[in-house]
Parts: C-alpha cells; sequence; structure tokens
C-alpha cells in the first residue's frame, strides 16, 4: 500500500493502470482533484506518477479484496470515487466456455463494484460525494462472445441504482451513477472484442469499425466521468456514453 500522505478532497480510480481508469485518473488530476489510483500494476502506476506528479497517488492493491475497499475508503476518504476495474472476458461463443472462464466477470468486475459500494455506503462517505460505476453499454444489448461479461455489467448497473437508492433512504447523500460506455477499440479490452466480433461477421476490423460509425476515445471517457464527479446537475442513475457524450440510460 501507499505511503505518500495527502490531503483536501480526493479522487479514487480503480484500475487506474491502463484503459478507461488510467484516462480518467488523467483527467481528474488535470481538473484539479489529488488522484488515489489502485491497481495491480506497479510499474504503469509508478509510470502515471510520474506524469502527474504530487497529484497522483499509486496504490498497488487487489480492488476484489473488501478489506482493501475498506482500508482505502477509510484512509483517503474520497470525495469522487470510480469504480472502474474489470477483468477482460474470454471472446468465444458460449458453449466454448467453463463456467470458470464464464463467471470471471462476475468475480472481478462485479465483486469490486460490490465492495466498494457497499463500503461507501457503511462508512458513510461524506455527503456530497459521488460514486462513479463504470458498467458498459453490453449491459443494455448484450455481448454474445463474452461469456457473462453483459450479465456482470449489467448487475453492476443495478447496484448502483440499489445503493442510491440506500443514500436517498437514509439521507447520506452520497450521488451513486453508473456510466455505459459503447464499444471502443480504444482499450486493450476493446480492441479484442472489436475483433473478435469482426471475426464472427467474416470482415477485417477496419470494415466492422467503420460499420459502426465513429468509435469512443479515451479522452472523452476521461471528460465525462469529470463532469459527472463535478457537476451536481448530473442526477444519480445511468447514464449511456457514446461518441456523442452522456445520455440518460432510461
Amino acid at each position: 500500500m501507499s505511503t505518500y500522505e495527502i490531503s483536501g478532497p480526493t479522487a479514487l480510480v480503480t484500475g487506474a493502470s491502463r484503459g478507461f481508469g488510467h484516462s480518467i485518473a488523467i483527467a481528474l488530476s488535470e481538473a484539479g482533484s489529488t488522484v488515489v489510483g489502485v491497481a495491480r500494476d506497479r510499474h504503469r502506476l509508478e509510470e502515471l506518477r510520474s506524469r502527474l506528479g504530487e497529484t497522483f497517488v499509486p496504490v498497488v492493491a487487489d480492488v476484489t479484496d473488501p478489506n482493501v475497499a475498506g482500508e482505502l475508503i477509510d484512509r483517503y476518504r474520497p470525495t469522487s470515487l470510480v469504480l472502474n476495474a474489470g477483468a477482460r472476458p474470454l471472446a468465444r461463443p458460449l458453449q466454448h466456455h467453463t463456467w470458470q472462464t464464464f463467471s470471471r466477470n462476475w468475480e472481478v468486475d462485479a465483486a469490486q463494484a460490490f465492495h466498494w459500494t457497499r463500503e461507501a455506503l457503511l462508512s458513510p462517505l461524506d455527503p456530497g460525494s459521488t460514486v462513479i460505476a463504470m458498467s458498459s453499454g453490453a449491459a443494455v444489448g448484450g455481448s454474445p462472445l463474452s461469456g457473462g461479461y453483459a450479465g456482470a455489467k449489467a448487475m453492476i448497473r443495478f447496484m448502483t441504482s440499489y445503493a442510491a437508492s440506500e443514500s436517498e433512504r437514509n439521507g447520506l447523500g452520497i450521488r451513486f451513477v453508473s456510466v455505459l460506455p459503447s464499444l471502443t477499440p480504444a482499450t486493450d479490452l476493446g480492441a479484442a472484442a472489436v475483433a473478435a466480433y469482426a471475426r464472427r461477421q467474416g470482415v477485417d476490423t477496419g470494415a466492422f469499425l467503420a460499420g459502426a460509425g465513429p468509435t469512443l476515445t479515451l479522452e472523452l471517457v476521461g471528460k465525462a466521468v469529470t463532469d459527472l464527479a463535478f457537476a451536481p446537475t448530473y442526477e444519480a442513475g445511468a447514464y449511456l456514453l457514446t461518441p456523442a457524450g452522456l445520455t440518460p440510460a432510461g
């Protein structure tokens, strides 16, 4: 765990070493937050520390460990908590999965969202804090080559809505939001999914992406999450994130 000491309002991002988490950490730092980035990849976290300086606090830990969630929430008291960590699913049709590969995203994505959301409510975080859980557009449209991925991401959306209800019912003043990004090749996970679905359609990735239209960028993801963290005009709920921006998921 980190030995850095910080003071003042902070943002905490799980899965901060790469992909969406990396871009979110950068965007929050550039917006003026001190960012606590949590991941298992020490080297990538230290690279981000070198880039962002004292505004970034690297913490090497397993975000699926419930003890880590409790300890870091108690230590850093984040005003913005971004639950982004997740596993890369095995890109195979249903019949080529085992239960272990099928349930991988439940054991990582859904589990980390559950542990951190639970701790945010139990602690509780200070009134006015925001918890942003990264779900996926697959939670709406499905993902037949990703095992239990779509179901795990749908559960993250449900958990976030349950937490929002508990916050309101208990007068905690914590805003809970889920974000459902569209498929993008900008991350390792997204690039693998794009390649798999292109093969399934019998086209190359360029043709697949051309048919899908504009793609979501990492910069847009970082900006959207920063907007959600700092703009109370975004009410609790679920938001689709496409290249056109954020829209309520309904």
